[in-house]
């Protein structure tokens, strides 16, 4: 199964399901995002609008993106007719011709463990940033992925688990750095806060030279 189909079945119950990550990563952009104020935000891998549903109030307009039909579909239905989203349907490891204008912010949630080629979406964000714009990323810990961790849900069938690659924190900001893209603030997130235990969320938020 291709994640764009994993995404499509899993759809109809990812607001629902428990989800540890997805609520915890929800968290971690309130926690990181509140101080700012953005006129133009680009959302990759808007889903079903988890965070669309926050980010629309720290903006004047969001370009929300996904690559599956079934989860934007969600989206659609819970923000019509507000205009101060537009949604795309596309795959971000083909070159970006959704973007036509320039963004003061755009954000990941849980989307780069799907992606092999970290140096193109770069390339492509930051051809999409104002200068001085920032970056949002909050993905699963490669800690987590290290033990076997990754996104999966429950089917009829059984558990299915969506394709995932795994990249080490120093390749999120080498890779980064090569298209201009600079740590401004590194954080991780923990199951009940709890220190000790293995972390469940990386936040690193990168700025534009």
């Amino acid at each position: 199964m291709t994640i764009r189909e994993a995404y499509n079945d899993w759809a109809s119950q990812y607001d629902t399901n428990e989800n540890k990550t997805r609520d915890l990563e929800a968290f971690a952009l309130r926690e990181t995002l509140h101080p700012f104020t953005f006129k133009r935000v680009l959302e990759i891998g808007a889903g079903t609008g988890k965070n669309t549903s926050w980010l629309v109030e720290q903006a004047d307009h969001i370009t929300a993106v996904d690559f599956s039909e079934e989860m934007q579909a969600i989206a659609r239905d819970k923000f019509a007719g507000n205009n101060n989203i537009t949604f795309q349907q596309a795959d971000i490891t083909k070159p970006w011709d959704f973007v036509t204008e320039k963004y003061d912010i755009v954000t990941f949630s849980l989307v780069l463990e799907h992606i092999q080629d970290l140096d193109h979406i770069f390339a492509e964000v930051a051809r999409s940033l104002n200068r001085g714009g920032l970056v949002y990323m909050g993905e699963l810990h490669p800690f987590r992925q290290y033990g076997g961790s990754g996104a999966k849900f429950q089917t009829s069938e059984g558990e299915q688990r969506v394709q995932v690659y795994t990249h080490h924190i120093s390749e999120f900001v080498q890779v980064a750095a090569r298209h201009g893209l600079q740590v401004f603030d590194a954080k991780e997130y923990f199951d009940d806060g709890n220190t000790s235990s293995i972390p469940r969320i990386l936040v690193l938020l990168l700025s534009k030279n």
